[in-house]
């Protein structure tokens, strides 16, 4: 009779264990579903955005990044970073801006990495976008004119929302890698 609070105890730490481990196993699977999606988004928008996933050395897809702002403002979100085809990590975004600045919008972000110091550079956890970088709005034909500048290259979509802008500021990002 002792041993009946331990056990239930045990059980009650087992199935809660098996409850936090699905859950996490669900938001992984979400994050692939929508990663794969905002691909197949940017491709379905502009068919040369398959050749830079099919020629990049690397890139990450950000498939739901919240914005918000009223004067100052923030954005973040979470990816899943690729290197030749293959998921190797995940990556945090988060964005800073002021200036004359006001609403919401969801977008989905794609930074291109053409080479390893590119990427080394990423997965360094000090990589940022100053107000200089600018992400190109993927539009028919969009990906045709746009190089590479300082080994990256960055693609947004809008998915809703609206947003009336005039600011500085930057991206922050984190890496993680698959274990």
């Amino acid at each position: 009779m002792n041993n009946l609070p331990r056990i239930w105890k045990s059980a009650a730490m087992i199935l809660l264990t098996i409850a936090l481990s699905t859950s996490v196993v669900n938001a992984q699977t979400k994050m692939i579903r929508d990663v794969q999606n905002a691909k197949t988004e940017f491709i379905k928008t502009d068919d040369l955005m398959r050749t830079l996933f099919n020629n990049a050395h690397a890139y990450v897809i950000f498939p739901n990044v919240g914005k918000g702002a009223i004067g100052i403002g923030g954005a973040a979100g979470q990816g899943i970073v690729f290197q030749k085809g293959k998921r190797i990590g995940t990556a945090k975004m988060k964005q800073l801006t002021i200036g004359l600045q006001a609403g919401g919008q969801a977008y989905r972000e794609v930074i291109f990495f053409e080479d390893e110091a590119a990427l080394d550079r990423f997965k360094s956890d000090n990589f940022e976008f100053s107000g200089q970088a600018s992400a190109v709005a993927v539009t028919k034909g969009a990906s045709g004119n746009v190089k590479y500048n300082d080994g990256v290259m960055i693609f947004s979509q809008q998915k809703g929302g609206l947003m009336y802008e005039a600011s500085l500021g930057g991206q922050k990002f984190d890496y993680t890698p698959y274990k």
